[in-house]
């Protein structure tokens, strides 16, 4: 008696597959359109202002102390290893410290993650724009753009509607 181990004679142990290099290339070319205009879609979305017509916030629910700006309030939420959030926090810093009346409020969220839920933060930075009566008139996700930020503040100061970029 023959003890056979293996694949019988005659017989493949793996089905044999063969994808024709034209194919391969083709699925490899259709993902990386597919990556790219992803990644396109994103970058041009990230640190967009983007109109909120939202909810009274207090710095106390944020884990603040003091009051809102007299005219308008930067929250950024950050997070301790974000590199974009120190660059964020440099701009509306100095957004605020050259306009009297707007306050920037940052809030670390890397032991919050139940005002990252609350507030609904994606990713870090994400900023909310307040006005002085502390209703969220914008948001902007991501590394804002500096221009439109300061576009956006003039418009909640001058009472107008933020409109999305």
């Amino acid at each position: 008696m023959k003890c056979h181990i293996g694949p019988q004679e005659g017989h493949r142990a793996y089905p044999k597959h063969h994808m024709s290099p034209l194919v391969a290339s083709g699925a490899l070319l259709g993902i990386v359109v597919l990556a790219t205009l992803l990644g396109l879609v994103w970058r041009a979305r990230n640190g967009r202002v983007r109109s909120a017509d939202g909810e009274r916030i207090t710095p106390s629910e944020l884990g603040e102390d003091g009051s809102l700006g007299a005219r308008a309030t930067f929250v950024q939420f950050s997070t301790e290893y974000c590199a974009p959030c120190k660059a964020t926090h440099r701009l509306l810093s100095s957004v605020a410290d050259r306009n009297d009346g707007i306050r920037h409020l940052d809030v670390d969220l890397t032991n919050r993650v139940d005002l990252a839920a609350r507030f609904n933060v994606l990713q870090t930075p994400t900023t909310l724009i307040l006005d002085k009566h502390g209703i969220q008139r914008a948001r902007i996700a991501g590394a804002p753009r500096a221009a439109e930020l300061i576009a956006a503040v003039n418009r909640i100061v001058e009472g107008e509607r933020v409109q999305s970029a």
